[in-house]
């Protein structure tokens, strides 16, 4: 391999603040412009898994240019050759691969990604650093100009103030990229696959609460209905501090729970530092010498997806749908913090690791998943993306609820705390076993003498014209030997 990544922490000045940050090693030492590079993605507030994929992409190159040192000058050819093999691998119609590397295709997003990865880099290390520009600009072609008139269209269509950057686009939409991947195939909306509602009581019953240690039973129920009864997203709901959840004012049986954004959101209680500042960010530092875990590499990293929150304080309100669940949520909730109060943990997360290895350190989204993968086992069940047997189904069959009720889509959105209405689409979207049944219902009102529709006489089509698949009539032709009762 010619570059390894490992995760390193970086001094930049004489504060005792450091950089935690994935970088590139060869046989030389630290590849140094990747790593000025990703201290320049931090400082623009890049996120873990945008720094992971530049990373990966130059390690790509780099090991294409190791096993084809003498075969390009120019380097725009090299790229553009490089783009190449990632679309059709680099194994010959033979079997063979004189250049050692034996790559299988890679898909025309993955490549999308990788092209884009380093276009961002190489650009950076031009105007940085004085090298050459990998994927130049060009003047566009009449169609491409008209696609970045429609991609800029796109984006900036709910934007209020988006008629001011007319000028901007002007001129950017006549540029394209020498090297800009192939364009992938259009996707809609998918079958965004909900967990099935006809598991939910077992599961949470026996799968999830068949854990033998109650405490972790407890603990994961709590989070689980955070997902299924208020729609959070998995490191949403584990991302919560013991100070977040109350009793509602209104119903004392039922619980308000807050997830704030671990950089911006509010301290609790009050608190605010020497210098007046009050963010969460600022409150870690001070009270726990931690940074927000979204910061984190490694295990202890949690992502927060949502770039909307309910209050100035900068946090999320879960909105228990039917409302039922956030009585069910405090009543395990006053029963779990009588465990985790005894535990001596030097941080504010609510769920918390009771494995003798890591026992009192914050829950981690790898503990999570190999616990929901135990209660799925434990009521005969096995992981399953497609079928919404993972955590994240149930967050869709969450949205499937508030659709079902016809609720008003903005309420959905709020609900869901999406950005925009486009974005809770797949979440509130019929399934495909849905549309079928819907369709199946339909056929059966075809009979009636009012439809617009008529019905079809199905066996009429098979009586003839399929002498050549079925000779011998078993199943077509006037009078079928088989499958008639």
């Amino acid at each position: 391999m010619v570059a390894v990544k490992v995760k390193a922490k970086i001094t930049e000045d004489n504060s005792g603040v450091k950089s935690y940050l994935p970088i590139l090693l060869t046989e030389q030492g630290e590849l140094s412009p990747v790593t000025d590079y990703l201290l320049h993605l931090e400082a623009n507030g890049k996120s873990v898994a945008t720094m992971n994929r530049v990373i990966r992409a130059t390690a790509k190159l780099m090991e294409y240019m190791d096993a084809n040192t003498d075969a390009f000058a120019d380097p725009k050819l090299l790229f553009q050759t490089f783009t190449k093999r990632l679309y059709s691998g680099t194994v010959g119609e033979e079997g063979l691969d004189p250049s050692g590397l034996y790559w299988i295709p890679t898909s025309t997003t993955e490549t999308g990604l990788i092209i884009s990865a380093l276009t961002g880099l190489t650009d950076w290390l031009a105007n940085n650093k004085g090298a050459a520009y990998l994927n130049p600009l060009r003047v566009a072609t009449p169609h491409e100009e008209r696609l970045n008139y429609a991609a800029w269209y796109r984006k900036n269509q709910n934007d209020f103030l988006g008629h001011i950057k007319d000028e901007a686009i002007s001129s950017a939409a006549k540029k394209a990229r020498t090297i800009k991947g192939r364009t992938p195939l259009a996707k809609v909306n998918d079958d965004a696959i909900a967990f099935p509602e006809h598991h939910w009581n077992t599961f949470f019953q026996e799968g999830i609460g068949g854990a033998k240690d109650p405490r972790v039973a407890l603990r994961d129920k709590l989070i689980l209905l955070l997902m299924h009864g208020g729609g959070l997203r998995v490191s949403e709901a584990i991302s919560l501090w013991v100070t977040d959840v109350f009793e509602d004012p209104n119903d004392p049986s039922k619980a308000i729970v807050r997830i704030y954004d671990e950089t911006d959101g509010r301290a609790p209680y009050g608190w605010k530092s020497r210098t007046g500042d009050k963010t969460r960010k600022a409150y870690l530092k001070a009270e726990f010498n931690r940074i927000p875990r979204k910061q984190m590499l490694g295990t202890a990293r949690l992502g927060f997806k949502s770039k909307v929150v309910d209050h100035k304080d900068n946090y999320l309100q879960v909105q228990w749908f039917p409302s039922d669940y956030g009585r069910v949520f405090m009543a395990l909730w006053k029963n779990y913090v009588k465990y985790r109060a005894v535990i001596e943990s030097h941080h504010p997360y609510a769920f918390i690791a009771f494995n003798k290895k890591s026992f009192g350190n914050p829950y981690t989204l790898r503990a999570f998943n190999e616990n929901y993968a135990s209660g799925l086992r434990r009521i005969c069940l096995e992981p399953n993306k497609a079928e919404g047997l993972d955590p994240h189904g149930h967050r869709h069959n969450y949205g499937r609820r508030l659709e079902r009720v016809d609720l008003s889509p903005l309420v959905i959105r709020k609900c869901m705390h999406h950005k925009s209405l486009e974005s809770q689409v797949p979440y509130t979207q019929k399934g495909n076993d849905e549309i079928s049944q819907l369709l199946s219902e339909a056929t059966e009102r075809l009979t009636l003498t009012d439809s617009n529709v008529k019905p079809l006489d199905w066996q009429s089509l098979v009586e003839k014209g399929f002498e050549d698949i079925d000779p011998l009539g078993y199943f077509t032709g006037e009078h079928p030997k088989l499958g008639k009762k």
